[in-house]
């Protein structure tokens, strides 16, 4: 027995001799308590240094340190290599674009096809209606458009008009256009008066918008083409200067007024 345990002595001998030879040339560092607990609070190769904790609401509020605002949510940590370049550029990692569910395409044009149910009405558009309103007083001697609905092309008469105003001033321009020209060779001076009395006749006339020779009787054509909806027009009825008689629209284009919420356009 005596023999056994003197063997294990030896070897145990043998092989702390053994170990000692072996580390001699590359002896274990001692490191310091504080020094360990620094390394093992070091991150490993290939994790990612945390600068610090922003607000997950986008106030300006960080923390050094992981934390909660006042809705419980969790500060969102920005990393080191997160940092915008010198350009301006905002980099987001890929992990925080799946987080978020941010979803990219190509800009392109292209119709939006959105369905969108509203209520509504159907107006006219401005820019296609016109009025008749004579610049004279008369009466309305016949009608040619009877009744609100029809439709008129531009140019279909409307109704005729009798005016004593334009009877005068038409015989006074043609006595005046007469003495122009009998006066004009032994008389310059009464032509010259009688000259200028037609000129300012005829400017009445464009004026009062009356075209060609004006007489007692004028007609009045469709401004435009579209559908009667207002007639004030009498056959036999008097009218005055600057009195709508005919309102007409251009149907063929309207206006469809929607009251639409914001969200419903985004």
């Amino acid at each position: 027995m005596t023999a056994i345990a003197a063997g294990v002595a030896i070897a145990i001998g043998a092989g702390y001799w053994i170990a000692h030879l072996q580390n001699a040339g590359n002896p274990v560092p001692l490191i310091s308590e504080s020094q360990a607990q620094s390394d093992s609070a070091a991150p490993a190769d290939g994790e990612r240094k945390i600068l610090y904790y922003r607000n997950p609401m986008g106030l300006p509020d960080t923390s050094p340190v992981p934390k909660k605002d006042s809705m419980g949510m969790d500060y969102i940590p920005v990393y080191a290599d997160d940092q915008p370049d010198d350009s301006g550029a905002v980099v987001v990692s890929p992990t925080r674009i799946q987080t978020l569910g941010v979803k990219t395409a190509e800009v392109e044009l292209r119709a939006v096809d959105s369905a969108v149910r509203a209520s509504g009405r159907i107006e006219l558009d401005e820019r296609r209606q016109v009025v008749v309103a004579p610049r004279f007083e008369g009466w309305i001697e016949r009608l040619h458009v009877n009744a609100v609905g029809d439709p008129v092309k531009k140019g279909q008469p409307l109704f005729t008009a009798y005016s004593p105003e334009l009877q005068s001033t038409g015989e006074e321009l043609r006595i005046a256009e007469r003495l122009a020209s009998q006066n004009a060779a032994h008389d310059p001076l009464a032509s010259e008066s009688a000259r200028r009395l037609a000129e300012a006749t005829r400017a009445r006339l464009r004026n009062l918008q009356v075209a060609g020779q004006a007489g007692a009787r004028q007609v009045f054509h469709a401004p435009a083409s579209g559908v009667v909806l207002e007639k004030e027009a009498i056959e036999g009825g008097r009218f005055m200067p600057g009195e709508a008689l005919f309102r007409i629209a251009d149907l063929s284009k309207v206006w469809i007024i929607a009251d639409v919420y914001e969200q419903d356009l985004a």
